[in-house]
C-alpha cells in the first residue's frame, strides 16, 4: 500500500502520546523564593521553537514553519516550498525587459487561465505556434491545439470527468482508526 508509512507515523504518534501522558510525573520547578513570607514558585511553560527558515527576495521560495508543543513532547519543523507562480512573472519580467514581449505573454498566458482568457476577451489573443492576433486566434480553435489551453480558462472549459474512488485507498485510515480505537480501550 502507498500510505503504510502514513499508518505507521500516526500509530508511532499515538501511542507515544498515550505512553508519556500515562507514565508522565509532575514536575516541580527548581527555584523556590521566600520573601516575608510568602512562597514564589517559579515554573517555565513548556516551548517549542521552530526553526528560522529564511528566503532572499530574488529566489520565488516561500518558506513555511511551525510547531507544536505539549506538557511532555514537542514537535518543530521547517522547509521551503517553490513559487511556480512567482517563477513566472520573474520570467515574463526578464523576457519583457530584453525586448521578447511576446515570449513574455506567451509564459503568462500558457501558466495562468486569468491571463488567457483576459487577452482573449481583449482580443489580444494569446501567442501559439509564432502567430499573433487573428493567426493566433485560428490556431487557438483548431481542435487539436486544445491540450495547449491553460486548465481552469472559463472560455473554454475542459470536460469534466468524473472522480473514481478505489476501494484501497480507505484501507490506510481504516487501519489507523482501528489502532486508535485499539489504545483507546487499552487504556
Amino acid at each position: 500500500m502507498k500510505n503504510d508509512w502514513f499508518v505507521w507515523l500516526c500509530s508511532f504518534a499515538l501511542i507515544s502520546l498515550v505512553l508519556g501522558l500515562a507514565f508522565s510525573k509532575k514536575s516541580y520547578a527548581e527555584t523556590n523564593t521566600v520573601s516575608n513570607s510568602t512562597v514564589t514558585v517559579d515554573k517555565t511553560p513548556p516551548s517549542a521553537i521552530s526553526p528560522s527558515v529564511n528566503a532572499q527576495a530574488d529566489l520565488c521560495v516561500v518558506p513555511v514553519s511551525g510547531a507544536v508543543q505539549s506538557t511532555v513532547i514537542g514537535i518543530s519543523a521547517g522547509s521551503v516550498y517553490d513559487s511556480e507562480f512567482c517563477q513566472n512573472i520573474r520570467l515574463a519580467k526578464m523576457l519583457a525587459s530584453l525586448g521578447l514581449k511576446v515570449a513574455s505573454v506567451s509564459i503568462l498566458a500558457q501558466n495562468d487561465a486569468r491571463v488567457f482568457d483576459s487577452l482573449w476577451l481583449a482580443g489580444t489573443y494569446p501567442p501559439i505556434n509564432s502567430k499573433i492576433g487573428i493567426e493566433a486566434k485560428e490556431e487557438w480553435l483548431k481542435p487539436e491545439n486544445a491540450h495547449l489551453i491553460p486548465e481552469g480558462s472559463k472560455i473554454f472549459p475542459q470536460e469534466i470527468k468524473p472522480i473514481e474512488t478505489k476501494e484501497g485507498d480507505w484501507d490506510a485510515l481504516k487501519d489507523f482508526g482501528l489502532i486508535a480505537l485499539s489504545m483507546l480501550l487499552i487504556l
